[in-house]
């Protein structure tokens, strides 16, 4: 054989090799990126809730009420919107409102109620973000369970 015939070969190997390789290393890199997603989550949550808080009060939904509080407790669940891929952190939240004075709500004895919530944010083009929307009466693991036909679960390390 000619050295044109021994390159040829040795060509052919390395792209058997790197189909071969190719779904593994995009496995890999998909996961760092994600690890990287859950733990800038981490380290701007608090900035993250408080924009929440500002857009959602901003919306006047529920109508009639005046957002007072958001207590923010765990979990976090992270999730992929099935058919566009966004990635989307549900967090649990106790919602306290209050009624404006002089709106349908003034008399209603509910309004002092907390409701429970899942807040979302979303991860795009590498940063974190708000639209200040609210699952009212669902937790995360409600709203995963809920949902299960728009979202699929994605597991963090720290979840297992």
């Amino acid at each position: 054989m000619n050295s044109i015939a021994y390159l040829g070969i040795g060509l052919a190997v390395l792209i058997f090799i790197f189909m071969a390789l190719a779904p593994m290393i995009v496995k890999r890199q998909s996961r760092r990126d994600l690890e990287r997603a859950f733990q800038e989550f981490k380290l701007r949550r608090e900035a993250l809730e408080a924009k929440f808080f500002q857009l959602a009060a901003s919306i006047g939904k529920p109508r009639g009420l005046r957002w007072t509080v958001c207590d923010w407790k765990e979990p976090v669940r992270f999730v992929r919107d099935r058919s566009t891929g966004l990635l989307t952190a549900l967090a649990s939240v106790e919602i306290h409102f209050e009624a404006i004075e002089g709106g349908d709500m003034e008399d209603v004895a509910a309004v002092g109620d907390v409701r429970d919530a899942s807040a979302l944010f979303h991860y795009e083009n590498g940063r974190w973000g708000t639209g200040g929307k609210a699952l009212f009466n669902m937790n995360p693991e409600t709203a995963v369970e809920k949902l299960e036909h728009q979202f699929e679960a994605v597991e963090t390390s720290e979840q297992t």
